[in-house]
């Protein structure tokens, strides 16, 4: 016998995280699961016995802890626990639950609902409890030809996780026949799909196909039925105890595959007693001294310690856990814990099958048979030492920072967590640690324990020292009088601060304009780049003046001579006083129309005659540079006819 063995079988991410949210809350509380939490019954049979109770009926528990199956149940079986005040832990496949989602938001936008599935499998049963139980379910190409309307044009389709995606395709093309507006959404599990295609390929080529898992379960029937259309010679079974090898013939080619419910320990305990049967047969056709099958292979594997560090070589990534290839009797495995230190590292993005890679063995046998292995050790070992001699040397290192936790955040050195407290992270407040997550910094290592491998980093100082530096430099190059450019950092109601490249300087209110400005954010706003003159430099105060107006120059320089004695101007009334009007002339000039010049007529208040915002013609009555006064006068303005009228210079 020749076996194959899919690289896919077994387990999923999402069921293999559902068996384990149960596994860690057994002894927790009194544990139930809501339906079997997998289609499995060894699996459930086993809970049973740990004192796990599966229920369909919440009125059937009064307390306790319930763990929501892999499958997903419907928004009311959330609702209904929470009201019992019964804790929840939702194993829910994170596939399923996107489709929760999906179908959720839609449902409130206005679509119908479409589930192209089983509307008796859980799954489906889950997703329509989403839309009130409102959704229309098809399974066949028939069910949708069938499938009218009823002159309702919105509909988002979604598709069982399990479905095959040929089935799928043509059940959507039917759909799109009857004109209807939809959004689709293919969410058939990637893995499933994965493991579907690789069923395909093996079932193709070998003399009888072995499909393991249990014949409730909908991924392992729809295994069963691809493989069976290619080999004739398919069987299904649930367990070791239905496996029948007097039906193989000693020189079959076999495929195994398993569904996604099936534990590892069922499919090892198979391919143990076929690889035993494989063994007989091997000692029963040598010859007397030859060695048998299993001590040729013995004699090619290396011997493997805990603790020892050894190469390998990357034979296959499966939901983010790295196989490697060490030469030894059983294939190492990376979990994605000990694949590295920092949590948003993903293997399946930096690995490929083939890849050489150093790692750390922690344990040759995990109980299963497998050799559990460590990349993050690896890591850590080598970062430690980096980090013991920045420490040693006060030289800064660089870390990305991967968590922020109970008063500070975590980063990443070479693979070893660093601790930065909140007071070190910078030299200022930071009200929401989560900005700085995601990015590189670099920081002080100021503590580090290493019986403990306590470290601690501190970047307060180091940026202390860079905004000193940066001061300097501004400071020194900075002279009264220069004109330099700025980005504006902060408004308040007295002024603008502008950062110069390292300091802030300030531009009062009062030197914003030479015309008048009650709020500097008139003028300017955050992140305005702006050319300034320097007033004042105070290097022992850390202070600087700024000057916005000086850029320009004084228009009352020139007002005696655009403005001369008689001619006559537009301005806009600006400001109303009990005795006249001020009228601006243009940004920083302004004149005052005396309330006797404002009409010919007698006026008893100004704002009987002129509102804010008018703009006039006004003659020019006197000029003085000096006190920055100019008097006008309206009443003489609207004597003047088109031809008299003498214009400013």
């Amino acid at each position: 016998m020749n076996l194959i063995l899919a690289k896919s079988a077994g387990f999923c991410f999402g069921v293999n995280r559902a068996v384990e949210a149960v596994n860690k809350a057994i002894g927790t509380d009194k544990i139930y699961t809501y339906g079997p939490i997998i289609h499995n019954k060894t699996v459930m049979d086993d809970f049973e016995k740990k004192g796990v109770k599966c229920i369909n009926n919440i009125d059937d528990i009064k307390n306790g802890t319930v763990v929501l199956r892999s499958h997903g149940v419907g928004k009311k079986i959330y609702d209904d626990l929470s009201l019992k005040g019964i804790k929840i832990i939702d194993g829910t496949c994170p596939f399923v639950k996107k489709i929760h989602n999906i179908v959720n938001d839609n449902y409130k936008k206005g679509y119908k609902i479409i589930i192209i599935g089983d509307k008796k499998h859980p799954e489906v049963e889950g997703i329509n409890g989403w839309c009130e139980n409102s959704a229309y379910i098809l399974k066949t190409i028939d069910e949708a030809v069938e499938f009218e309307p009823n002159n309702y044009n919105k509909y988002c389709i979604v598709v069982q996780t399990t479905f095959r995606k040929s089935l799928f395709d043509d059940i959507v093309n039917v759909l799109k026949n009857k004109k209807i507006e939809h959004i689709i959404f293919n969410t058939i599990c990637s893995a499933t799909s994965e493991r579907q295609k690789e069923a395909l390929q093996i079932s193709s080529k070998v003399d009888a196909m072995l499909v393991i898992g249990d014949k409730k379960s909908s991924n392992t029937q729809k295994l069963f039925e691809i493989c069976q259309n290619n080999c004739k010679k398919t069987i299904n079974i649930e367990t070791n105890s239905d496996l029948l090898l007097n039906i193989f013939d000693k020189n079959d080619k076999i495929g195994i595959t398993a569904g996604a419910s099936t534990p590892p320990a069922i499919i090892k305990e198979v391919i143990g007693n076929m690889n035993e049967a494989l063994n007989d047969a091997v000692k029963n056709t040598s010859e007397d001294g030859e060695l048998s099958f299993q001590q040729l292979l013995d004699e090619h594997l290396v011997t493997l310690h805990t603790g020892d560090i050894v190469t390998g070589t990357v034979i296959q990534i499966s939901n983010e856990e790295v196989s490697v290839n060490l030469g030894y009797k059983s294939d190492g495995i990376i979990t994605r814990g000990e694949y590295s230190s920092d949590v948003n590292a993903i293997p399946s993005k930096e690995l490929s099958v083939g890849d050489k890679i150093e790692v750390f063995v922690v344990r040759v046998n995990d109980g299963d048979g497998n050799v559990l292995l460590s990349r993050k050790r690896i890591e850590s070992m080598k970062g430690f030492d980096d980090i013991q001699k920045a420490y040693d040397e006060k030289t800064p290192v660089e870390g990305k920072v991967t968590d922020v936790v109970k008063g500070g955040i975590i980063a990443v050195v070479n693979g070893v967590r660093v601790f930065i407290p909140s007071s070190q992270v910078s030299n200022k407040f930071v009200d929401d640690l989560n900005v700085f997550k995601g990015e590189t910094l670099s920081f002080n290592i100021i503590e580090l324990d290493k019986n403990k491998r306590r470290i601690i980093g501190g970047r307060k100082a180091l940026i202390e020292k860079e905004v000193q530096e940066k001061r300097d430099a501004v400071f020194s190059t900075l002279e009264t009088g220069a004109k330099v450019k700025g980005t504006v950092s902060r408004i308040t109601d007295f002024g603008a601060f502008v950062n110069l490249g390292g300091i802030d300087g300030l531009i009062h209110i009062s030197e914003m304009s030479w015309g008048r400005i009650t709020n500097p954010r008139e003028i300017l706003k955050e992140g305005d780049e702006v050319e300034v003159v320097v007033l004042d430099i105070n290097k022992e105060k850390g202070k600087i003046s700024l000057s916005l107006k000086n850029v320009t120059p004084n228009p009352w320089v020139l007002a005696a001579e655009k403005y001369a004695v008689g001619s006559v101007v537009e301005g806009k009334v600006v400001r109303m006083v009990p005795f006249g009007a001020f009228v601006e002339l243009e940004a920083g000039v302004d004149g005052l129309v005396h309330i006797s010049q404002i009409a010919s007529k007698h006026v008893v208040k100004p704002e009987d005659e002129l509102k804010i915002g008018d703009v006039i013609k006004v003659k020019v009555l006197e000029v003085n540079t000096e006190a920055k006064k100019i008097s006008l006068s309206k009443k003489e303005a609207d004597g003047v006819s088109k031809e008299d009228e003498v214009p400013a210079e």
